[in-house]
């Protein structure tokens, strides 16, 4: 695990990194073992980076990744940048001071949400692989911040590679195939109860969602649906725990609970 050395640098071992410093950080209470992923959400590059460099502004990010792959640092890995806000993630309630933030320049879905280019692709896969030579982040911990936040923010969105990511060796990623996805039966939705209710909220709880157990699908359960897919199922963000949504639930958590029992990382 990589250990918390206070006022040190620990040096980029391969990337080629710009420094853009903000003074939007404070001390961590212990190494960081998260990595959550944004979009910016603002209409240009400039304009966001300025913002998370104004102290007025009281947010921040440990990075930004700009469109054309060109990485900025604006707080140093072992201070705690101001990037999550209010949200949890299997059972972490201050996800600032356990992860390391990564903003990735896009407009969002309020000022026009766009595929993200290759070359930044390829420069947030080096990040993360660079991030992960010092620090000890399970694949279950590397998440978007809408997983963490799911009533409140939609970012990095469902435009966001998670597949590719997790191909290179980061982060989870599951496809049932048809059968399993038929076996689970009818769609679950809004004002359903019962027993399939109790089972996907329970599942999305032990995968890492701020979601309590219960029995109804209520406006929470859906937030939460809906922030699931834009992870694991993209190619549909309805908030509608269909068979494929609640299959796809099924392969993930056999794979976070594997990476738990065995400790093995990427």
């Amino acid at each position: 695990m990589g250990r918390l050395r206070l006022g040190a640098d620990r040096a980029l071992t391969v990337l080629v990194v710009k420094d853009a410093p903000s003074a939007n950080f404070d001390n961590r209470r212990a190494p960081p073992d998260m990595l959550v992923l944004h979009y910016t959400g603002m209409k240009t590059a400039r304009d966001a980076i300025a913002r998370l460099q104004d102290p007025g502004a009281k947010v921040s990010a440990h990075y930004v990744v700009k469109e054309s792959g060109a990485i900025l640092r604006l707080v140093h890995e072992e201070r705690r940048a101001w990037h999550a806000g209010k949200g949890v993630w299997q059972g972490e309630t201050d996800c600032n001071a356990a992860s390391i933030g990564i903003e990735i320049v896009n407009p969002g879905h309020e000022f026009g949400y766009r595929d993200f280019p290759e070359a930044q692709i390829d420069a947030v896969i080096s990040l993360v692989s660079d991030i992960r030579t010092r620090w000890t982040i399970p694949d279950a911990r590397i998440i978007g911040h809408s997983d963490l936040a799911p009533e409140r923010k939609q970012d990095p969105g469902e435009r966001f590679p998670w597949k590719r990511l997790a191909s290179v060796g980061h982060g989870l990623w599951f496809e049932p195939a048809a059968d399993r996805i038929a076996a689970l039966g009818v769609p679950l939705g809004v004002g359903d109860e019962g027993l399939g209710v109790v089972v996907l909220r329970a599942g999305l709880h032990r995968l890492g969602y701020g979601l309590t157990p219960g029995g109804d699908y209520d406006e929470a359960t859906r937030l939460t649906v809906e922030a699931f897919q834009r992870h694991w199922r993209p190619s549909r963000v309805d908030g509608i725990a269909d068979g494929e949504t609640r299959a796809t639930l099924m392969g993930v958590l056999q794979l976070a609970t594997a990476e738990s029992a065995t400790g093995v990382l990427n």
